[in-house]
């Protein structure tokens, strides 16, 4: 029904009232009466709590912002989890999204992490077209273009790290008109193309029928591989030498399934240059590829990277200043400058950056070691790569491939999957633990350390069925907790001092790759009714969260106590904003609009009547 009134009298009586700690927003921290009611010439309507309170907030906003004089007030008394799903397909993905092109520009440019006065992009050596487009934007948005060596080194890389410039994406003209491919960014102060953010996010893409932007997604990465030889961890400049978890089969095969009319032609030119990326970046013998045969991250770069925040390496550095006579600060500038040697900390850094380009910044589970593992969730997603060249080429391929002078049939790929999965046995598998963990091939042991990501072999469907039974019965119920799948189990952070900072993707938190890869998995081994469950707790604490918090979808939550307030390093993102949320946080967002599409009926009712977990499961 619309209800007529004087909108912006009607925000700010409603502020006045209910906002009682002024932050613009009306949350379960405020203080006010939590009724107010709205009156038209010929009628009253009472609102009452805070969650219908925040929804009357938002609706009141977007009025004024459409320039109307009236709200719908079936939006105000949505039930929360079809609203939250609603204002994700109809607004969230919307302001998320970005063109690095002459109308997209500036929202990338007026980031924060741009270092110098005049914003930098970086045109790969290989890219003319790109060059001479971007130099013709320079002068109206006092852009400095600049184009990449042919040969991108560490070195070269060191020496741009205090820029911070965006490093440019694919381009697409159409009558005579040239535009960015567009893509989705994680949001809040991640305002780049991130890696495996950008597969989860196409996921939740392609549920809301956006599979026009969900295969730009695809065509910004296949330009990454092109004429950066690898999917970046994000397009800025400090990134050139690190890489991201591979999803990108999972993204060309999801996509492609998505066609109404199946564009074969499209799938030979990605699949082309996914078996490029599987074979130059990770196949490579000393670098990805360990001698084992398995495989591991392994950023290279020099020195501190740079886009941490100031203080995060202080535990680190103190001993090394403390040594030299220098505060912490002192030598922190010295050592990145490049004026002072430490082969200890460069050890330390590779390392560091390797945690990076794993996505998993920063865990307990691999800090000081991650490029000595032959970690489980990485050898399971390469292993989904050979599986699904196997199946996408004897489907529609005739079982016959050819890439770069060499054909590839299905034979060769599950070849190369079988021999994967035998090492995962060998070395990845713990008989005793039940339980998949990384390897560290230079100790040759493993890493006895509980991780959602022990659960990626069921995801990739590497498990045998009893392996996965153990998995289930022994294992997962050490990670479940209130909101869900916990990053690790408590029991893995004993070793751990209490004075220690916590490492955000460490108990207690929880994020949304972890669960909807375990969901997924469970699925694929007859776990219904426990993927249910996991699937509900999950979204019980979003939709919680969000009712308590004006709508509030962050990064990450604390999953024992289903909160989105936490407490680890670089806080939570997605949580500032007035009055309405715009964005949510990217693979938070895919994984409501996924985890309802799962979601049996039954369970969607008790959700939207906000019905305890307690109160469901054991």
């Amino acid at each position: 029904m619309k209800f007529k009134l004087n909108i912006n009298q009607n925000i700010q009586q409603l502020l006045d009232q209910e906002d009682t700690d002024c932050d613009k927003r009306i949350t379960i921290d405020d203080k006010g009466p939590k009724r107010f009611v709205l009156k038209s010439a010929t009628e009253e309507i009472a609102v009452e709590g805070t969650y219908f309170l925040s929804n009357l907030l938002q609706e009141l906003v977007l009025a004024k912002e459409n320039n109307q004089d009236f709200i719908e007030t079936d939006a105000v008394f949505e039930l929360p989890a079809n609203r939250i799903s609603n204002m994700i397909r109809n607004y969230f993905w919307e302001g998320l999204t970005r063109t690095l092109d002459e109308k997209g520009l500036e929202k990338l440019l007026l980031d924060t992490k741009s270092k110098t006065d005049k914003p930098i992009i970086y045109v790969p050596f290989t890219d003319d077209f790109g060059f001479d487009y971007y130099q013709k934007l320079a002068p109206k948005f006092n852009l400095k273009v600049v184009q990449l060596p042919e040969i991108i080194s560490p070195e070269y890389v060191s020496s741009i790290n205090d820029e911070g410039g965006i490093l440019a994406l694919a381009l697409k003209t159409k009558d005579q008109n040239v535009a960015g491919f567009p893509f989705v960014v994680p949001g809040a102060r991640f305002n780049e193309m991130y890696g495996w953010d950008s597969y989860f996010e196409n996921i939740g893409l392609l549920i809301d029928g956006k599979l026009e932007l969900a295969q730009s997604m695809v065509e910004n990465f296949d330009y990454q591989i092109t004429h950066y030889g690898k999917i970046l961890n994000a397009n800025r400049s400090y990134y050139l030498t690190r890489t991201q978890p591979p999803f990108y089969s999972s993204m060309i095969r999801e996509v492609f399934e998505a066609m109404p009319i199946k564009d074969v032609k499209w799938l030979r030119e990605k699949l082309a240059i996914c078996i490029k990326e599987y074979e130059t970046v990770w196949m490579e013998y000393g670098k990805r590829l360990t001698e084992n045969g398995l495989n591991r991250y392994f950023a290279q770069g020099i020195g501190l990277p740079p886009e941490t925040e100031p203080g995060h390496y202080d535990a680190i550095l103190k001993p090394y200043a403390q040594a030299a006579n220098l505060s912490i600060p002192e030598y922190e500038k010295l050592y990145y400058q490049r004026k002072l040697e430490n082969k200890t900390l460069d050890a330390y850094f590779v390392h560091d950056r390797s945690v990076r380009e794993s996505g998993h910044d920063t865990s307990y589970r691999i800090e000081g070691i991650c490029a000595d593992l032959n970690v489980v969730e990485l050898n399971a997603m390469l292993y989904k790569y050979e599986t699904d060249f196997a199946e996408l080429i004897a489907s529609y391929f005739e079982d016959q491939f050819e890439y770069n002078t060499k054909n590839y049939n299905q034979k060769y790929w599950i070849e190369k999957a079988e021999y994967r999965k035998n090492l995962m046995n060998q070395f990845l598998w713990n008989e005793q633990e039940s339980c998949f963990f990384d390897y560290n091939f230079k100790t040759q042991k493993q890493n006895i350390f509980l991780s959602a990501t022990s659960f990626f072999p069921l995801w990739a469907k590497i498990a045998t069925q009893e392996q996965a039974d153990k998995m289930v019965e022994k294992c997962l119920p050490k990670l479940i907790y209130l909101g869900g799948i916990a990053g690790c189990s408590e029991e893995a952070l004993s070793t751990i001092s209490e004075d220690q900072m916590q490492r955000q993707w460490d108990f207690p938190n929880g994020w949304a790759p972890h669960q909807m890869v375990i969901w997924q998995g469970l699925i694929n081994y007859g776990y219904q009714s426990k993927a249910q469950e996991l699937i509900y707790r999950w979204l019980w604490m979003i939709t919680k969260n969000a009712c308590d918090y004006n709508g509030t979808v962050p990064e990450k939550y604390d999953v024992v106590i289903a909160t989105h307030k936490v407490f680890a390093e670089y806080g939570n993102q997605g949580t500032d904003f007035e009055y309405i949320s715009r964005e949510g946080f990217g693979w938070m967002n895919a994984s409501f609009q996924l985890g309802l599409s799962l979601l049996n009926e039954d369970l969607k009712t008790k959700l939207n009547q906000l019905v305890h977990p307690k109160d469901l499961f054991n």
